[in-house]
């Protein structure tokens, strides 16, 4: 059996910005300009896609697609997407830098699983030129990885498997065996069940969980657990192999599936 080689990281949600909130504050923002409001559920929900199909996920959305009707006299269009995400561009890059802050324990945890000789793939629902801010930004408060890839080179973003693939290609990575793909969204565990790697889901500070590290915090012990395992439900329904409560439970699951304690 192939010992990991590799884990291969979202950045929002997982690595970076506790709740994923950048990219959900400008969705909210494009959808009211164009005088439907959505639900923080509703712009959620796709979350990991590449940002103009996240767009054009929610307006498939049956209620969303029925309010544009009602405010417009028509269905959506392509030229529609395309306003909504230039718009969205612009909001996102207006306050993306805000957003880099990596999670609680990522930084030490990523630095043990370098010294265990594992290297540090990542790939996002962020274009390149997003990337651009997010990196640095990332960098300059300790988070960095060895590789990074976006969607936006590729035949496409996730749930497609192409990101993983060109990351094991460049990081010189032999078998999807070898492979943890880590990810905090519905589409991560989809992006790397497809990919055939071993794919885990985090929750504290996940998109899917939805709460910012204040309302984490403030949140009471029971109603967390009970939001916590709806996460786990839909993670493992996805078909996540784990899904782990935080960063820090990763090089101990690892260390489980090098010793073969753990099989797929």
């Amino acid at each position: 059996m192939a010992k990991i080689q590799c884990i291969i990281m979202d950045w929002a949600g997982t690595a970076v910005d506790f709740g994923c909130f950048a990219p959900l504050n400008a969705f909210l923002r494009v959808f009211g300009e164009q005088g439907v409001d959505i639900t923080y559920k509703q712009a959620r929900e796709p979350m990991g896609l590449l940002k103009i199909e996240h767009i054009k996920a929610i307006l498939r959305m049956p209620e969303v697609n029925r309010k544009f009707r009602e405010v417009h006299g028509r269905d959506w269009t392509l030229e529609d997407v395309d306003v909504m995400y230039g718009s969205f561009e612009h909001h996102l890059f207006a306050s993306l830098e805000d957003f880099t802050t990596p999670l609680p324990g990522v930084v030490d945890t990523m630095g043990y699983l370098r010294g265990e000789g594992i290297k540090i793939g990542s790939t996002t629902g962020y274009t390149s030129a997003m990337m651009d801010v997010v990196r640095p930004g990332a960098a300059a408060k300790g988070y960095m990885v060895d590789n990074l890839v976006t969607p936006d080179h590729l035949p496409a973003g996730r749930p497609a498997p192409y990101m993983i693939y060109r990351n094991m290609i460049d990081l010189a990575v032999d078998s999807v065996d070898a492979v943890v793909k880590v990810g905090d969204t519905i589409a991560d565990i989809r992006e790397g069940v497809n990919a055939k790697a071993w794919s885990v889901g985090i929750i504290t500070g996940s998109n899917e969980l939805g709460l910012n590290e204040e309302e984490y915090n403030a949140m009471s012990a029971d109603r967390l657990a009970e939001m916590k395992r709806e996460v786990a439900e839909r993670m493992r329904a996805a078909g996540a192999n784990a899904v782990l409560d935080n960063i820090t439970e990763l090089p101990d699951y690892i260390a489980k599936i090098n010793k073969g304690e753990i099989t797929r």
